[in-house]
């Protein structure tokens, strides 16, 4: 299952292993003991529990209760399913002290329990769970470390052979996460349970967003185990999760007396008569997030084949050769820049020698008096004569291929653009594998936009945001239904609709990945299938997407 990113708990951050343990020490510190701490995390479970299935009277819920902290929070779990109706079951990896004050209370509770060595062929373990409507997973925490042994791997062998050969099979939860899972890095054990909910606490962990764990997750919420948001030592971890709560503040007012000026104008430069398709879709996404006016400025060949399509577009028809843009279409366009408000580079351009040359012409490569200023051209080696303009600027696709094969070419462009790259493109730009980006995806978004001086949104399954002062954000979208060629179009369109509107570019970043991949999973189910969402399907749930932020159109 996908994580799904409008239902994730608002502010969340992300916080490696180590520190999570700084935060928890530093919480019990402050006066919220250890213990509380687990019995605010083992009722805010429950809870979430509860409001995704409210009725659990008669429903059979087995735990699974490791030996440490995350075996007592999942006996809290127990505690407050039982309260609410459900006939309790305890399967313990190891006995547990008699002072233990969750599992007396559980035994109060007169829910049966079971500890492993008394079930040394977990006979009993396999006939809970064979009846069993919920199982919840307690039994490790976050600071396991593969290799998986002992109980905790038997348990979780047995556990999985007998979900596989039911035909019903039960809901499983886990408990802050997946036993067997690795939080830090995401590798995780083949006894793995697959969970349908994993209730992760106080913040999100970089293993539950990294593959191959991140499969073993389902729906991802961050339960509330009392820690103060001021409190300094989560405060200051500057790596958050993107949530719907977190993003709405940016989605800019629609007044009653706007009009078209009010929402900006944005500039698609893009296309090529071998991808037309791209500056469609672009110019789909930026009118979709609002933008008041969207230009197509393209190859004529590419303005003919989309102007009886795209009836609400303006064009501005660049000169070609043979279908792309031509050297000397860099002073064409300058003479429009003036009333823009944000311009995309790179769509479906291609990477022919006289777009290459266009787009030096336009960043005026040439000329350092014109660096990171759009509309000072030189055109035959002479200055064009106009306004500096240093205009909001999104670049993607082959325009940032193109811009990579520039000198010094973070300089060329006007200050925080917003960079899309793809992980092969980070790898053209940054001269590092794509497979040693994709090993650590937010360090080297991070390391990039430090030392470019531009936003940069390295797409992929959990998208990473990251601006040059050292804020970032990953989004909690990993859904197929992207995985589809335009897709990409569609986002930078989305991002340049923001910035026109005048959202500033991290903001603009953030909340355009947030709507575009959101958008990705409500046209999956508009069309019932992930396979069958193309690109011009994404473009179309923005509005829908947008809505469920907003909580729909009021009728008043």
């Amino acid at each position: 299952m996908t994580l799904q990113g409008s239902e994730v708990a608002a502010l969340a951050k992300i916080v490696t292993v180590e520190q999570m343990q700084k935060i928890e020490k530093a919480a019990d510190a402050s006066g919220l003991s250890y213990t509380q701490m687990m019995e605010n995390a083992g009722r805010s479970i429950a809870q979430r529990i509860l409001e995704h299935w409210t009725r659990m009277d008669g429903k059979c819920v087995v735990i699974l209760v490791g030996s440490g902290n995350n075996g007592g929070d999942g006996l809290v779990v127990g505690h407050y399913l039982h309260q609410a109706g459900a006939k309790v079951r305890a399967y313990l990896a190891k006995a547990r002290a008699a002072s233990d004050t969750n599992l007396n209370r559980l035994l109060e509770d007169n829910a049966e329990i079971v500890v492993a060595s008394e079930d040394p062929n977990r006979v009993k373990l396999s006939e809970w769970v064979e009846e069993a409507d919920f199982v919840v997973d307690a039994v490790l925490g976050t600071g396991f470390n593969l290799p998986l042994r002992g109980n905790a791997k038997s348990i979780l062998d047995v556990v999985g052979l007998a979900v596989s050969g039911r035909k019903r099979k039960p809901i499983i939860i886990a408990v802050d996460c997946p036993s067997g899972l690795e939080c830090d890095s995401g590798a995780a054990a083949e006894e793995t349970l697959a969970c349908d909910l994993t209730v992760t606490l106080a913040a999100a962990k970089p293993g539950l967003l990294t593959f191959p764990g991140a499969d073993k997750v389902g729906k991802l919420f961050i339960g509330d185990i009392g820690i103060e948001d001021d409190l300094k030592e989560i405060d200051s971890v500057e790596l958050e999760l993107a949530t719907a709560e977190t993003v709405k503040p940016w989605v800019p007012a629609r007044p009653k007396n706007a009009h078209k000026g009010t929402f900006g104008r944005a500039m698609i430069v893009a296309g090529s008569i071998n991808y037309p398709g791209s500056a469609a879709l672009a110019a789909i996404g930026a009118y979709r997030v609002g933008a008041g006016l969207v230009t197509l400025a393209v190859p004529a060949p590419v303005q003919m084949m989309l102007a009886s399509q795209l009836m609400e577009a303006t064009w501005i028809v660049l000169p070609d050769e043979m279908g792309v843009i031509a050297e000397n279409a860099a002073e064409v366009l300058v003479q429009e820049l003036e009333n823009t408000q944000a311009v995309l580079l790179g769509p479906g351009f291609g990477r022919e020698p006289s777009t290459a040359i266009f787009l030096q012409r336009l960043l005026g490569a040439d000329d350092a008096k014109s660096r990171g200023k759009l509309g000072l051209v030189p055109a035959d080696r002479k200055e064009v004569n106009k306004p500096e303009l240093v205009i909001p600027c999104v670049v993607d696709a082959d325009g940032l291929r193109l811009l990579a094969e520039l000198s010094d070419w973070p300089k060329l462009l006007p200050p925080l653009s917003v960079l899309t790259p793809h992980p092969g493109e980070m790898a053209v730009l940054t001269q590092i594998a794509k497979e040693e980006i994709q090993k650590d995806r937010v360090n080297h978004a991070q390391q990039a936009a430090a030392k470019w001086g531009h936003v940069v949104v390295l797409k992929g399954a959990f998208t990473v945001i990251a601006e040059p002062g050292g804020k970032s954000a990953v989004l909690p979208f990993a859904t197929p239904a992207l995985a589809r060629a335009g897709t990409g179009d569609v986002l930078a369109g989305v991002i340049t609709g923001l910035r026109a509107q005048g959202v500033g570019p991290y903001e603009a970043a953030v909340l355009g990945s947030y709507l575009h991949g959101r958008a990705g999973e409500l046209a999956a189910e508009l069309v019932g299938s992930l396979a069958g969402v193309i690109a011009s399907d994404v473009a179309d749930s923005l509005s829908l997407a947008i809505a469920e932020l907003n909580g729909g159109l009021s009728r008043i």
